[in-house]
């Protein structure tokens, strides 16, 4: 079963028939090679597509990661320029005797001689808030 079959038909030699069996033998082993570099560039095709695109998307995800974090930074500067502009006034208002005075009697109950220091309760109520 797995032997060849022998066929009753003989094969003509000649010159011509030799040369068209070579020129059909050359012709598929120039299509086998064609196939083998079509293949070879299909996959390096491909090889550079897919490292193009995974280093695209790596870059944008940077990207964007990098944008949120200087957006983020540029809320906390504008927050920490904000309070460096109110600690410059509690500094201007602390170099007041005046209001250096008030200060010390709100915060820390300190009293001139006579004077008596009443707490109310709204007072306590917001400060428990």
């Amino acid at each position: 079963m797995g032997a060849t079959k022998k066929t009753n038909v003989a094969r003509i030699k000649n010159e011509y028939s030799e040369a068209k069996h070579l020129s059909s033998e050359a012709a598929l082993r120039k299509r086998k090679g064609l196939i083998r570099r079509l293949s070879a560039f299909a996959l390096l095709a491909a090889l550079l597509t897919y490292f193009t695109i995974s280093s695209m998307y790596t870059r944008a995800t940077m990207l964007e990661d990098k944008k949120a974090e200087k957006e983020r930074l540029h809320h906390q500067l504008s927050e920490l320029k904000h309070e460096r502009e109110v600690l410059k006034e509690e500094i201007k208002k602390l170099n007041d005797d005046e209001y250096l005075a008030k200060y010390a009697r709100k915060e820390y109950f300190y009293s001139d001689e006579g004077e008596i220091i009443f707490t109310l309760p709204d007072d306590e109520n917001k400060k428990e808030k």
